[in-house]
């Protein structure tokens, strides 16, 4: 038998879009992610003994690299920044504590400092590049 004019309701596949108070989840938890790896840093350069600052730390040593790579990586697809960022960050982890190693200077505190200098300088030599958008002049006759 056939009905006309009447569609079955699409069916819930599971799938979320982002809305109303997803949206706004982003921000509280980019702040979060902020606040972990200054906390980490800041155990790490204070020396101080905490079950926490392992974990902190290597999120730290984790995400300060990766957020500067990926702003340098804008033009690429969202699942290709975040997969090269992250492999950026770990290379560019491993390359300090070679570097030090050979230098024979190495030490958490000089690490993490050493970590931070390079994603921080990485994080301007990105913004300082980026043409800055000017407002399009309309001309009116």
């Amino acid at each position: 038998m056939q009905t006309i004019g009447s569609k079955a309701p699409p069916s819930d596949t599971g799938r979320r879009t982002v809305r109303g108070r997803d949206k706004d989840l982003l921000p509280l938890l980019a702040g979060a992610a902020v606040a972990v790896g200054g906390v980490g840093a800041t155990l790490a350069l204070v020396d101080l003994s905490s079950p926490l600052r392992g974990p902190f730390t290597l999120f730290f040593l984790l995400a300060a690299p990766s957020a500067a790579l990926a702003a340098a990586l804008r033009a690429l697809a969202p699942l290709g920044r975040a997969v090269a960022a992250v492999a950026g960050a770990v290379a560019v982890n491993l390359l300090v504590a070679q570097g030090m190693l050979a230098l024979r200077v190495w030490s958490v505190r000089g690490g993490v400092v050493a970590v931070t200098v390079l994603s921080a300088l990485a994080l301007l030599l990105t913004v300082a590049r980026r043409p800055r958008r000017r407002a399009a002049r309309r001309w009116t006759t």
